[in-house]
């Protein structure tokens, strides 16, 4: 596979940091996937698209490839992705619309459930307009998850576990984002698959996370012990094959390219419950998806060199 790939004679734009409220894990995301490209034999030169004259860079200097490292707003929901069409410019990961499509929480679940993957029941409520805090309990059930309808990371997301905390999970949540995806609760296993590949994606060994908090938020992500990583998943044949399944099917059905990273909750009875996909998974030192790629036999910079090889392919 990309035999004609050359790192020697490919200069690699690496694009982290940005705007959103990702930016710190953009910049450690760039120095991880930065260190393994280099490592692997690439010529990179990391810009953050927040200073304008890194973007004239982009448009002026001769770089073969963008490889991004950019999550949240700005990185992750297609605006970046137009900005290197327009000049010409392969980047890594999905395209334009499966980039906006895959960040907007309440619109993925809708291809979710025509392409037949279960995910939990929801409602979207948006800041100014009036909701009710009776519905939602009603609709939701005893317990929910509130959260940002278009941000990562776990940054403003709330389980309510008492209908008391409803109102205030909600105001808090209203502060990182205009629009929140409510969604009912299901307690379980968390799971995560990545896939990679284009016109024949394929699932990466599953990786079971066990938080060391009641939740997989932002501290359990990415400060160091956070988590526990288990991979391959402590799970059934069976369920495992189900579960990279769905993943490789969520990939399609959002239309992504090169990667993608889906996270799942495996409740009581077995059953797999999509909760969203990640267009530009991690690349730090705690991430998932180098995990899942050196449980495969993958090493980060052989990763990396895949997926500068899918975007030099094309395809999106």
């Amino acid at each position: 596979m990309f035999e004609s790939l050359d790192p020697m004679n490919c200069k690699v734009a690496l694009l982290a940091g940005g705007k959103s409220g990702e930016r710190e894990i953009s910049l450690s995301s760039g120095k991880g996937a930065q260190s393994a490209l280099e490592e692997a034999g690439f010529a990179v030169t990391v810009l953050d698209p927040a200073n304008k004259a890194d973007l004239e860079r982009l448009i002026a200097e001769d770089f073969d490839v963008a490889f991004l490292c950019l999550h949240g707003k700005g990185g992750e929901d297609g605006s970046i992705q137009g900005f290197l069409e327009t000049i010409g410019l392969p980047y890594t990961g999905s395209g334009v619309w499966a980039s906006a499509l895959a960040i907007d929480k309440e619109k993925a679940k809708k291809f979710y459930r025509e392409a037949g993957i279960p995910t939990p029941e929801s409602l979207s409520i948006t800041r100014g307009e009036e909701y009710s805090l009776d519905e939602i309990a009603r609709k939701m059930g005893g317990s929910c998850v509130v959260k940002p309808n278009k941000e990562g990371s776990s940054l403003g997301v709330f389980i309510v576990k008492s209908g008391d905390d409803l109102g205030e999970s909600i105001d808090q949540a209203f502060k990182v984002g205009e629009r929140l995806l409510i969604e009912r609760y299901v307690e379980g296993m968390e799971l995560t698959v990545a896939v990679v590949g284009d016109k024949e994606p394929e699932a990466l060994p599953i990786i079971e996370i066990v938080p060391q908090s009641d939740s997989y938020d932002f501290e359990s992500k990415y400060a160091p012990g956070g988590s526990q990583h288990i991979c391959p998943a402590r799970l059934d044949e069976e369920i495992a094959r189900r579960v990279g399944d769905l993943a490789v099917r969520a990939h399609q059905a959002l239309g992504c390219s090169g990667v993608s990273r889906s996270d799942f909750l495996l409740d009581a009875h077995g059953e797999p419950w999509i909760l969203e996909t990640n267009t530009i998974p991690g690349m730090t030192k705690t991430s998932l998806l180098p995990d899942a790629a050196r449980a495969a036999g993958i090493s980060f910079p052989e990763l990396c060199t895949r997926l500068v090889g899918y975007a030099l392919e094309g395809g999106k």
